[in-house]
């Protein structure tokens, strides 16, 4: 090992501060090291956990590497074994005990090996590492939203220089990203449909694209609809509130990463949205995933929604063919026997909403004044005139940060309480405001779930 460079360093790519376009050969090096040239292959194994303290142990560089026959010595290429920096092949003062073992057995025998490493052998961090500023490494860019075969970054603005080189790497390092594109604007900050600007930084310009989640597949243009990954627990979470047979109403539903999941768990969902790119991925993902059944979609506004949903769902009447194909009933021995079908069994939606899905969290409040009088004068739906409860609003919304979110939680359950014009209180039983994530250093996105109060939908 050098006197003059620590191990870790060795291993380390070149480093070029200036570097402005991806110069790939440039990332060469050699290290200088020793090997454990093995007589055998058979006692590759075994010499390897012999000399377990010995050899080295770096990440993506394997131990294992071959060498060429020797033309001066005329010894023949065989498997060898790296060692680590600080056994030198002339210094037979440097050499293991265990290691004097072997090479008296003639096991092996140490050798000089000159270690290429490449490009290919660092990872994206490791690379940018090399490239930007060490006084800007502390916020590094290694955090980024996959949605398909696109990676969505955020770039901060002192990265803007280095954001070509970064696409180039995260391509190279990321076989299954096939573009790189940088946001340049807040999602809704322009656009209804929080759709945002951004800009092509590497890689096929197509955002059209195919995503799993919870089961389910999607396919959209992302440039046309919105969709974060980062949800991903959070569509978990809400969908495993609902259950069988209830009725849901997502009211800014986007491509339907809360009404597919649901549709597919026997949940009958009227699902809308405003964007007409959205609604046209709503429809093709509900035939997709063969929920069309339990999955209705619209294109409307979702003030109006609220409240002509909740009246034309009074007088439909959808009943669903839930019967196991499978099961059936045999009479007589099995070679005479004759098949006879089961009872059907049916699954009728209910003529009102369980629960509300308002996920729109930049203005979604500004909508709840649309549920005051919702069912003026149909208080015999309801308990206790019947079994059946006012729906839970479930309303997703910003906020401010705190360690404990008392100050959020209040705040968020004034506004609502001032779009409906009824008190909801913090500490009322059926209120919830759960944390969803952070968006910004002093932003919090929320949801908060309550009961809609019967002074404010028989108003």
């Amino acid at each position: 090992m050098s006197e003059h460079m620590p191990a870790s360093d060795m291993f380390r790519p070149p480093v070029n501060r200036a570097m402005r376009v991806l110069d790939r050969a440039f990332f060469r090096k050699t290290v200088p090291l020793a090997a454990a040239r093995i007589f055998e292959d058979d006692q590759i194994s075994r010499c390897r956990n012999f000399l377990s303290q010995d050899i080295l142990h770096v990440d993506r560089i394997s131990s294992i590497r071959p060498i060429p026959d020797d033309r001066v010595s005329g010894q023949r290429g065989r498997k060898a074994l790296l060692l680590n920096p600080d056994i030198r092949p002339e210094d037979p003062s440097t050499w293991s005990s265990n290691l004097l073992e072997l090479i008296e057995a003639k096991k092996v025998n140490v050798t000089a090996y000159e270690l290429e490493l490449s490009y290919d052998t660092w990872t994206y961090h490791d690379i940018m590492s090399a490239i930007i500023p060490e006084d800007d490494q502390n916020e590094l860019p290694t955090g980024f939203s996959i949605v398909g075969h696109v990676a969505h970054l955020n770039l901060r603005e002192q990265y803007l220089q280095y954001k070509n080189l970064i696409a180039a790497v995260l391509l190279d390092k990321n076989p299954a990203i096939r573009t790189v594109i940088n946001k340049i604007d807040d999602v809704g900050t322009e656009n209804e449909y929080r759709t945002f600007k951004y800009e092509l930084l590497a890689g096929d310009p197509s955002l059209q694209v195919e995503i799993k989640e919870l089961n389910c597949t999607f396919r959209f243009d992302y440039s046309k609809v919105y969709w974060n990954s980062r949800l991903n627990t959070e569509h978990e979470r809400l969908v495993d509130l609902f259950r069988p047979g209830e009725a849901v109403c997502d009211v800014m539903a986007g491509v339907g990463p809360f009404a597919v999941p649901a549709a597919k768990r026997r949940i009958f969902v009227w699902a809308n949205d405003l964007n007409p790119d959205s609604y046209a991925s709503l429809v093709d993902a509900t035939s997709l995933n063969k929920v069309s059944q339990f999955l209705q979609p619209f294109n409307e506004d979702g003030r109006s929604f609220i409240r002509t949903s909740a009246q034309t769902l009074l007088a439909d009447d959808r009943k669903v063919d839930v019967t196991p194909e499978a099961k059936r009933r045999w009479k007589g021995t099995r070679s005479s026997a004759s098949a006879v079908s089961l009872p059907r069994i049916h699954m009728t939606q209910p003529k009102t909403f369980q629960h509300y899905v308002m996920n729109l969290p930049a203005t979604a409040i500004t909508f709840l004044d649309a549920f005051v009088g919702l069912y003026s004068g149909r208080e015999d739906l309801f308990s206790p005139h019947t079994s059946t409860p006012l729906p839970m609003i479930h309303i997703y919304c910003f906020s401010t940060k705190s360690d404990d979110n008392k100050a959020e939680k209040a705040k968020i359950c004034k506004e609502i309480s001032s779009r409906i014009g009824y008190s909801i209180q913090p500490n009322d039983e059926e209120l919830e405001v759960w944390d969803v994530r952070d968006v910004a250093p002093q932003k919090r996105m929320f949801c908060a779930s309550f009961r809609l109060p019967p002074q404010v939908a028989f108003r």
